[in-house]
């Protein structure tokens, strides 16, 4: 089972790492970051870069393809022969997934048109404007694609996934193996949860456009 990850300058490290942890233990999985050139690419703090080694030309048809977000994603989405990439993938592929902002990529390249779809919750409004049906879950299923919601969501999908491609119990020993027992100290991961002035700080600096 060949697993491809899309990778893209400034990327979020977490949308890339967190499918690669889960998916990539899944027995006879085999993962490969790939980009337009081999070589490091540089996360979206910048103090990090991980190893592209294939280009896309290498891996044009994988079973499974995951598609991260991050402040990246504006270029990615005008970028055409990634766009292109990511049409042929889905042609042929299993499964078609994204994490975070990811999704905004997916749906620039065709592929969530009037297809219920997450996102981080600060990109839902340019998700609906690409064609997409925003839906506020963690994980959301549509056929083959799956699409995360923001950043850890990641781990969820793969762990989601895990189950549908080896079983329950497989990606239960995955998540006990990564000891994926989340117990954050504040209730603050949702814009429904945190306190106000938290979200409202947020917005103040994000790359995204609040209207409501």
């Amino acid at each position: 089972m060949d697993i491809a990850i899309l990778l893209y300058d400034r990327f979020t490290a977490l949308d890339a790492i967190g499918p690669y942890e889960t998916l990539g233990r899944v027995p006879e999985a085999t993962v490969t970051f790939v980009a337009a050139e081999t070589g490091p690419v540089r996360t979206d703090q910048g103090s990090l870069a991980i190893v592209a080694d294939a280009t896309l030309d290498d891996v044009a048809h994988p079973d499974i393809l995951v598609v991260p977000g991050g402040p990246g994603t504006e270029q990615a989405m005008g970028d055409e022969p990634t766009l292109a990439w990511i049409r042929t993938a889905h042609e042929t592929s299993q499964w078609t997934t994204s994490v975070c902002t990811g999704s905004l990529i997916l749906a620039a390249a065709g592929i969530l048109d009037g297809v219920p779809a997450t996102s981080h919750w600060q990109a839902f409004e340019i998700l609906e404007l690409l064609g997409a049906v925003p839906t506020h879950e963690r994980v959301v299923i549509d056929g083959k694609i799956v699409t995360a919601a923001g950043v850890s969501a990641g781990i969820d999908m793969g762990l989601t996934l895990a189950a549908r491609l080896a079983g329950d119990q497989v990606a239960q020993g995955i998540q006990l193996g990564i000891e994926y027992d989340p117990q954050p100290p504040f209730n603050a991961g949702s814009p429904n949860t945190a306190p106000a002035e938290v979200v409202e700080s947020m917005w103040a600096a994000s790359r995204f456009r609040q209207t409501a």
